[in-house]
């Protein structure tokens, strides 16, 4: 059977949900539709669905219309297995002491790193992208360094990959937030495979914003693997969740974004300790002064 896509773009985060659940109510009924912030800076966003039968182009049109999006572009797409494809695709990523690996490469596990089972259709967080990557290359880096996490938290967990790292490590109990309900999910059940159940708490939040979150700081450890505009928000409040002397290993920072962010945290009294650029991404390692 074949499978159609419609893809447009548009600015602005409100009227991006509200095409996304516009086209929702479409006939023929899409199987799924998505709405994601482009990771570009450019500050659009990018809605798209899934038909199972080609989409009424005309209803594409006026709901494009309505609300100022681009007009969608629709595509007929071959008859893919794509989970099996992807996981063709990705082999494991070895970050510092993390093995980051699909059940499909479980055999190749070495047995002198710290294995994190993720897999590749599962939700932002494979260790592939370069942001990622870094977030675990800063925490073994850290941990090299002699620096042991006793309250640790990962805001936008996704896969929640490197909460499980730093549970991986260290025997305090990390938590995990996201603002998605899927991603929350999805968290959990990684979780659960990497048996680290009791070790890694996951829970719903928009930042701090959470009672889990607020009994549990001050925090010497803070991920925050998202994007420029939340990281940017979230300074003030990560100042005042972060311990004296804490880190924070932020990423989802393009190159030429990040020298903005460094400083804007230090206008918080947290300072620049360490970066690293991988590709078009820099992670960036902070610390809290006293």
């Amino acid at each position: 059977m074949p499978t159609f896509t419609a893809l447009t773009t548009l600015t602005g985060r409100e009227p991006a949900y509200k095409l996304g659940e516009a086209m929702e109510g479409m006939t023929p009924e899409p199987t799924g539709v998505g709405v994601f912030e482009m990771e570009d800076g450019s500050g659009l966003w990018e809605v798209g669905g899934y038909f199972e039968e080609e989409p009424d182009a005309m209803a594409l049109a006026v709901l494009a219309a309505a609300m100022g999006a681009k007009t969608f572009v629709v595509s007929e797409l071959p008859e893919t297995d794509w989970v099996a494809h992807v996981r063709r695709e990705l082999a494991p990523v070895e970050a510092g002491r993390f093995f980051v690996y699909g059940s499909h490469d479980a055999d190749k596990v070495p047995s002198d790193c710290e294995p994190l089972l993720i897999e590749a259709a599962m939700a932002f967080g494979t260790g592939h992208h370069g942001t990622t990557l870094g977030c675990l290359r800063a925490l073994d880096r850290l941990a090299n360094g002699g620096f042991v996490g006793k309250r640790v938290v990962d805001i936008g967990c996704g896969t929640a990959v490197l909460a499980m790292a730093a549970a991986r490590i260290w025997e305090d109990q990390v938590l995990a937030s996201d603002i998605d309900e899927v991603a929350v999910d999805v968290a959990q059940v990684n979780v659960v495979a990497n048996d680290l159940e009791g070790r890694v708490t996951c829970v719903e939040a928009a930042g701090f914003d959470h009672p889990a979150l607020a009994q549990a700081a001050p925090f010497d450890l803070v991920f925050a693997n998202i994007l420029k505009g939340p990281l940017v928000a979230l300074a003030p409040d990560m100042a005042g969740a972060m311990a004296p002397e804490g880190y924070a290993i932020l990423s989802g920072i393009l190159n030429e974004q990040a020298d903005e962010v460094i400083e804007v945290y230090a206008q918080s009294g947290i300072n620049l300790h360490h970066r690293e650029s991988i590709g078009d991404w820099t992670t960036i390692v902070l610390r809290k002064m006293n």
